[in-house]
């Protein structure tokens, strides 16, 4: 994989973040007040991202804080960390599986109410299905 600037991380990671109302506060004497900003926020394994409608920023978490991270550094790695995987949808037209006739017929012989398990050791057992009642409202 090639390397990544911070640039383009921040970019890459803008929309992929999940927007949070109410996520950042300021104290003032006593009163702590709920900024009105609209922040998008991913953190994870040492880095942080946040970002801003008008700004959004990269940081280096380690136990002494967070560190802002340079423009030309290499975020390769904050980015591999940081960056949510697409969901994958099923394929479309799969072929569908066949079952070979002596194992639809085994099953088949399995009496009602009753399903295929497995003991501690690993054995075929039949057990006894669950009849789950739907919750009144």
């Amino acid at each position: 994989m090639s390397t990544k600037n911070v640039k383009s991380v921040k970019n890459s990671l803008k929309f992929k973040a999940v927007p949070r109302e109410g996520a950042l506060t300021v104290r003032v004497g006593v009163k702590k007040f709920v900024l009105p900003l609209e922040a998008r926020i991913l953190s994870g394994d040492g880095y942080l991202f946040l970002s801003f409608s008008a700004l959004s920023e990269l940081f280096r978490v380690s136990e002494r804080g967070l560190t802002a991270m340079a423009q030309d550094a290499d975020a390769t790695e904050a980015y591999e960390k940081l960056n949510p995987g697409r969901r994958r949808s099923r394929r479309k037209g799969a072929a569908p599986a066949e079952l070979p006739e002596d194992l639809a017929k085994a099953l088949s012989a399995i009496p009602e109410g009753f399903r295929l398990g497995f003991d501690a050791n690993g054995a075929p057992r039949l057990v006894k299905t669950r009849n789950r009642r739907k919750k009144n409202a």
